[in-house]
């Protein structure tokens, strides 16, 4: 009976040290894509360069999203592939980017980046700052669907709106079952 009480107390041991070698792992590819997208919005503030198409590959860091109320400065990295969320809060490159007119999709790991989306509230700030611009958006609504629905995706042309996704609820264990959506409109367009 101790050998199998001992057992269980190695495996126990071993799933608690995989566990926090992944998150230290992930905090720290997140840490390097903010300080990739810092570097390069510094760059761009010392040479902008007006009328240049954006379209960045998959998997670089682009930008970052600002979230004051839960005092958040996230990398904004292009795709939403797990690697891709590994680093930030994950575009979708099927949609617009701001200033485009069009909806704006980023999604992040309720575990990781989005740990306190819940918190944010309807009139709430969120910027984007990208290479071409800061943009601020005010939080207008949020809803809960299922993990499976893709109804929340979709042209809103010619009116621009940011959908920030996450998995819900924040605290559930394994695999979630829904999604946490937060709306959001240019704040002059509020």
């Amino acid at each position: 009976m101790k050998k199998v009480a001992a057992l269980f107390m190695v495996v126990g041991i071993v799933f608690i040290g995989l566990g926090a070698y992944q998150l230290y792992s992930i905090k720290l590819a997140e840490k390097e894509a903010l300080i990739e997208a810092q570097e390069l919005l510094a760059r761009s503030y010392e040479d902008p360069q007006k009328d240049v198409i954006f379209k960045p590959d998959t998997g670089d860091s682009v930008g970052i999203l600002h979230i004051e109320k839960i005092d958040a400065a996230i990398p904004i990295v292009e795709g939403t592939d797990p690697d891709e969320l590994e680093s930030g809060v994950g575009h979708m490159s099927q949609t617009a980017w701001p200033g485009e007119n069009d909806q704006i999709l980023l999604s992040g790991h309720r575990d990781t980046v989005f740990r306190r989306l819940g918190e944010v509230e309807v009139g709430d700030i969120i910027t984007i700052e990208l290479p071409y611009g800061t943009f601020d958006y005010v939080m207008t609504d949020s809803i809960i669907v299922s993990a499976d629905d893709t109804s929340v995706i979709g042209s809103t042309a010619p009116n621009e709106e940011l959908v920030i996704s996450t998995c819900y609820p924040f605290r559930y264990i394994g695999p979630a079952p829904d999604r946490y959506v937060i709306y959001a409109v240019p704040v002059d367009e509020s």
